[in-house]
């Protein structure tokens, strides 16, 4: 398996079709979630392997919130186990583990799973894994612009600049991704980090996430590399 020259330094993922992979095989929808854990791994193992510091995936958006009950419980349930079932694997993978959102409207119980599974990672090097959990792309500018606004009362005539709010952003210290991979032929943002994607090179695939695999990862890789670059300026 040949693996570019030219990688990106965080790649991130937006993990479409679960349901339709399920409902497809004739299975309940949640059958798919718990196939997709199985991606997750496999995304991060490889992100390891190749020497990609940053790895993120939008687990569950703050639209989300507006699916059926039984399955939003069942997708936070999973969630809690899966990260805690994972925490040998990160240690023995070097992964530092962060949750990133409107973490208020999470359960005091997914919370302390998700803090233990910070704190035990947090000296971790090899990769930093990022699951965007109860997020959106406008939220996050929100909740930034009301914070920058709030500073700035105590310094009037300075004006901001885009550097300023970036540092009210929930993803403040870390790089905006270089790729965005989205699974199952949809191709749009669905109002996932709309501040942050500005320059990335977005890779739409028609495989669903739960058949989403190294050898699909190192396509959308390989596409990446491909790519000419130029962040708005002539070469």
């Amino acid at each position: 398996m040949q693996i570019p020259t030219r990688l990106p330094q965080h790649v991130s993922f937006i993990m479409d079709g679960n349901g339709r992979w399920a409902q497809a095989r004739g299975k309940e929808r949640v059958q798919g979630h718990f196939e997709g854990v199985e991606s997750v791994r496999a995304v991060m193992e490889a992100s390891v392997e190749w020497g990609i510091p940053y790895v993120s995936f939008f687990a569950f958006s703050e639209e989300n919130w507006g699916r059926p009950e039984e399955e939003v419980r069942t997708l936070m349930e999973l969630m809690g186990r899966a990260m805690l079932a994972e925490l040998d694997n990160f240690q023995r993978h070097g992964v530092r583990f962060i949750v990133l959102g409107n973490r208020a409207r999470l359960s005091d119980e997914l919370n302390a799973d998700i803090d233990r599974a910070m704190t035990e990672t947090a000296g971790n090097r090899s990769l930093t894994m990022i699951l965007f959990l109860s997020y959106s792309g406008r939220w996050d500018i929100l909740q930034a612009a009301e914070k920058m606004a709030h500073d700035l009362i105590d310094h009037p005539g300075q004006r901001p600049r885009p550097e300023d709010l970036e540092r009210y952003l929930v993803t403040a210290g870390l790089p905006d991704p270089d790729l965005l991979i989205r699974t199952s032929g949809e191709k749009r943002i669905s109002n996932y980090l709309l501040w942050q994607t500005a320059y990335t090179e977005f890779v739409f695939t028609d495989t669903f996430w739960p058949d989403f695999r190294k050898e699909a990862y190192l396509k959308a890789l390989e596409e990446f590399a491909s790519r000419d670059r130029r962040f708005g300026k002539i070469k």
